[in-house]
Formats: C-alpha cells, sequence, structure tokens
C-alpha cells in the first residue's frame, strides 16, 4: 500500500536519510496530491473479561498490591503479552506455594489482574480502575504492570513513580544478571553510566498500562522490562513477535531472562505486601517537587526582568510548598524512626499519610471526567507543572495563546495542590505549616 502511494506523490525529492527500500522514489508530495480512505469499521459494543486472583493480607485485608498483565494482542503477541500473562500466572503460583508449604503470611492482599482489550488503549484496566473508583481510591497502594517485560537481554529498563524508586534500586542490588556470571542487575545498570537512576529510570508513557493507575486514581505505579542496549524490540504489534523472535532478541537467553524477570517482580511485590511500613519512600517527591519549583522559578524570574510578568507575581508560594512538602517528608520519616513498628494501629496510620501522598498529587481543581489524567506530575492538561512551564515559554514567545491572568490562575492551584499534599502528609492538623 505504501508502495502504491509513493508511486502517484508528486513534490520535490525527499532527504536521503528518509528513503526506504520500497524501491520507488520517495517524494515530499505536492499541492495537487489526493488521497481518499474508507474506513468500514461497524462500531458496536462488545463484553470484555477481567480475570482476577486474590490472595487476601491478614493484618490489613482492605491494602491491596495489584501485579497486572494484558492478555490480547495483535498477533502472536509473544512479547507484548503471554510473556507477561507467563510471569503473572506463575508468581500467583509460586506465592500461594509459599503460604502453603512455607509459612508465608502477607499483611496486605495481592490481586493478580488479567487485564482484557488491552491493545485498544489498556481499555480493561482503565475500565476497572473508573468502574471502581471509589473502592480502590483508598486502598489499591502499588501498581506492578507485567506488559512487555522482556524485549532483549542486555539492559533494564523501569518507569515508575518517585515513590518507588527506593524500592527498585535495592530490588536491583538483590537480583542476579541473567547474562553475566556473578554480578547484579544493580551493577550491570551501574556499568553503563556511573548512575542506576539515568541508566535504568525512564519517563512513563501514555499507553503504558501502569500509567492509568498513576496519573488517574493517583496510585504508586511501576513498570519495568528487559532490553537491548541498542534499539527497541520491532516487532511489539506485528505479525513478526513470536517466540523465535523473541529467543532471538534475547540471544538465546529468554529463559534466564524469564526468571530474573520473575524475580524482580515478585522480590517488589514481597517487600510491598510483608513489611510493617509500606516501601513507599514519601522523600522521593522532595527532589521531583524541588526540580520543577527551581524550573519555574527560573523562568519566572526571566520573564519579570524581560517585564513580560509583573514585578508582583512571585514564586514565593511555590517555593514554600516545595519546602512544606520536604520538611513533611522529613519529619515522617523522624516519626517513623521514633515509633514502635510492632503496633498495628500506629502503623496503620503511618501507612494512610503514606498512601495519600499519590492521590493528593491529583489536582483537585479540574474534573475528572473532562480530564481523567489529573497528576500534576505526570498528567496532561493545564494543571500540571509541564504546562505552567509551556505557558511560560508562550509569554515570553509573545503568543496569542498565552495569558497573563490564565496563567496566575494556573499558577496558583499548582502552588494549593504542592501545599496541600504536604498538609495531608504532616498529618494532623497542629502539625501543618500554619501560613497561608
Amino acid at each position: 500500500m505504501a508502495t502504491s502511494l509513493f508511486r502517484k506523490m508528486g513534490g520535490t525529492p525527499a532527504p536521503s536519510q528518509w528513503e526506504g527500500r520500497l524501491g520507488v522514489a520517495y517524494k515530499l508530495g505536492g499541492d495537487g496530491d489526493l488521497v481518499t480512505v474508507e474506513v468500514n469499521n461497524v462500531p458496536m459494543e462488545q463484553r470484555i473479561h477481567n480475570v482476577f486472583g486474590v490472595i487476601k493480607g491478614l493484618v490489613d485485608p482492605d491494602r491491596y498490591l495489584v501485579i497486572g498483565a494484558q492478555r490480547d494482542s495483535w498477533g502472536p503477541g509473544f512479547a507484548k503479552s503471554t510473556v507477561g500473562t507467563s510471569l503473572l500466572v506463575e508468581l500467583a503460583r509460586a506465592m500461594s506455594d509459599m503460604i502453603k508449604n512455607d509459612g508465608f503470611r502477607p499483611r496486605r492482599s495481592i490481586i493478580f489482574a488479567s487485564w482484557s482489550a488491552g491493545e485498544y488503549g489498556s481499555v480493561g484496566a482503565t475500565e476497572w480502575l473508573e468502574g471502581y473508583l471509589s473502592s480502590l481510591n483508598l486502598k489499591a497502594f502499588s501498581y506492578i504492570s507485567l506488559d512487555g517485560t522482556i524485549t532483549g537481554s542486555d539492559a533494564i529498563k523501569a518507569s515508575a513513580s518517585p515513590l518507588l524508586h527506593s524500592l527498585i534500586e535495592s530490588t536491583l542490588k538483590g537480583v542476579n544478571s541473567p547474562t553475566t556470571s556473578g554480578q547484579t542487575l544493580y551493577a550491570q545498570a551501574q556499568k553503563i553510566i556511573d548512575n542506576w537512576k539515568k541508566s535504568v529510570m525512564v519517563p512513563m508513557k501514555m499507553d503504558d498500562t501502569a500509567y492509568p493507575f498513576l496519573a488517574f486514581l493517583g496510585i504508586p505505579s511501576l513498570s519495568f522490562r528487559f532490553t537491548k542496549s541498542s534499539g527497541e524490540y520491532p516487532y511489539t504489534g506485528t505479525l513478526s513477535d513470536t517466540e523465535d523472535k523473541l529467543n532471538i532478541a534475547t540471544q538465546g537467553q529468554l529463559s534466564k531472562v524469564a526468571v530474573a524477570a520473575a524475580q524482580v517482580a515478585g522480590q517488589m511485590a514481597l517487600r510491598l505486601v510483608h513489611d510493617h511500613l509500606l516501601k513507599l519512600d514519601v522523600q522521593g517527591y522532595s527532589v521531583t517537587i524541588r526540580t520543577d519549583v527551581a524550573k519555574v522559578n527560573r523562568r519566572l524570574h526571566n520573564l519579570k526582568q524581560d517585564k513580560i510578568l509583573p514585578d508582583n507575581l512571585t514564586a514565593q508560594w511555590l517555593i514554600s510548598s516545595s519546602g512544606s512538602y520536604s520538611r513533611a517528608a522529613r519529619k515522617l520519616t523522624t516519626d517513623i524512626q521514633e515509633s514502635d513498628l510492632t503496633d498495628v494501629k500506629k502503623c496503620r496510620i503511618l501507612n494512610d499519610r503514606i498512601m495519600r501522598v499519590e492521590k493528593n498529587l491529583l489536582s483537585p481543581y479540574v474534573s475528572p471526567k473532562e480530564i481523567p489524567f489529573r497528576h500534576i506530575f505526570f498528567g496532561s492538561g493545564s494543571h500540571t507543572m509541564e504546562a505552567i512551564l509551556e505557558h511560560l515559554e508562550a509569554l515570553k514567545n509573545r503568543s496569542p495563546d498565552s495569558d497573563v491572568n490564565l496563567f496566575r490562575n494556573q499558577f496558583a492551584l499548582a502552588t494549593w495542590t504542592i501545599q496541600g499534599c504536604a498538609n495531608s502528609l504532616a498529618g494532623d492538623i497542629w502539625a501543618m505549616d500554619n501560613e497561608v
């Protein structure tokens, strides 16, 4: 079809680096080129089926860790869904065996979720989140995605909430590399770049199943994958996504890599459901907030110097909210150190404070119906810190879409969202910063 279109295209020749191997002249197209596309899809309702398995916790059964993988795919979907579904089933079996045979007693519940309609935009997972919004709001505390977990063998990448970065780091230190004897995954990552985060952590994309958990419902989420250090796996979503192709991509080490992937997911899951306190590092967001606030402050200062913004528009309160969060995070760390962690009630109170962090970074000032991804750092819309930085750039360029009064409102609401998160993390009303 592409060859047929190229043969009819006019215009100037395309740059040489754009040319492929279709055996035709590559052109950019002329004003007179016209292509008609006929779509014969028939819209219809289709029932989809998510499948769940549950291991109930003994101390806090109403706190859930969700581990999920999509079940459907375009074509064979070996890397896209088969591997993830296999890992999901094996993890469920292994943990069940630990309870039956080894006396393992998880404090919190584990939900194993097999999602349907994943290839249509994570529909199965998203519909579940929307349908059980009120039930999951303060009960699901983490999500681990197993989708696309193996697309190579010599590198590992992860996307996650900053609350989970410390857990990922400690897990990588405890799992051996499937390809390098005597070396942990952490050491392997450090070898590439002398900074494990720069080597491993990548931004979470919207097509990641973990994304709606994080950006829509405010559940700390992560996904990870073993991949190639040079280039991406090219067969996702095609008829060539087969076991043979994945074996080649993993240099014949597919079974070993699958074991390592199961160990990564399993160790993180066990830490999240077993320890007295949730393995969510609230200080992880201090760096994220501080970094974005510094960017806003610099651009704001430059625009005030250029007389584009008034002198009385200050970043003082945004900086103050960042400081409030950092102080609240440090205070929680102190409270934990001074607490008896065998006290179930005390642990419950501390864990509730930890669980609220991600949810309180969902902007309360936008409608979840109109703007579902309300997270101010990972969401999408005018409420996000990224949108504020883009609006400052538009003001700098005097774009017709920019508006100082609109920016003031946007800026104030983001400030209040961060301050509100800090207040909630601080705990009791008397522990909050009292300057408003």
